[in-house]
């Protein structure tokens, strides 16, 4: 090991913390439109496409943890468009399903990703490249997506 490896410029996590942190700044005007901040847009993204989902499996999709993800959707349910329930076949379990409320956000927020493909200016095949190595890398250090 030389110090070479404690520079800023050597290390991967530090594009990855800034290019994520940039993204979601680039997102922020588009979901004021609609009212989410960005964890409640990636959350409304997958209610969108399961409509009902236990809360355990909801925070592993995501990658955040009960503690992040039980304000969050208090406040999605506060806004209506969530609603939380322990299951029916075991009370430990948290069941989220998504109202028509929520259902109809997703008709406002149909534009975003095309918004914010303009903004990212990158070519489509570079995009899948990219999304391929970031899921491999998750792959990788979690065993899991």
């Amino acid at each position: 090991m030389n110090d070479n490896s404690l520079l800023l410029s050597n290390q991967l996590c530090f594009p990855l913390y800034a290019c994520a942190k940039e993204v979601v700044r680039h997102y922020r005007p588009f979901l004021e439109k609609i009212g989410l901040t960005y964890t409640q847009y990636i959350t409304m993204m997958l209610m969108w496409e399961h409509h009902e989902i236990q809360l355990k499996e909801l925070g592993k999709l995501l990658y955040l943890d009960s503690g992040t993800l039980s304000p969050l959707l208090k406040k999605m349910e506060e806004k209506g468009l969530v609603t939380r329930e322990r299951s029916k076949d075991d009370e430990r379990d948290m069941i989220v399903t998504i109202t028509e409320k929520g259902m109809a956000m997703k008709a406002d927020a149909l534009c975003i990703p095309h918004d914010m493909g303009k903004c990212m200016n990158i070519s489509p095949e570079d995009a899948q490249t990219l999304y391929r190595i970031l899921y491999t890398l998750l792959y990788n250090i979690n065993g899991q997506v």
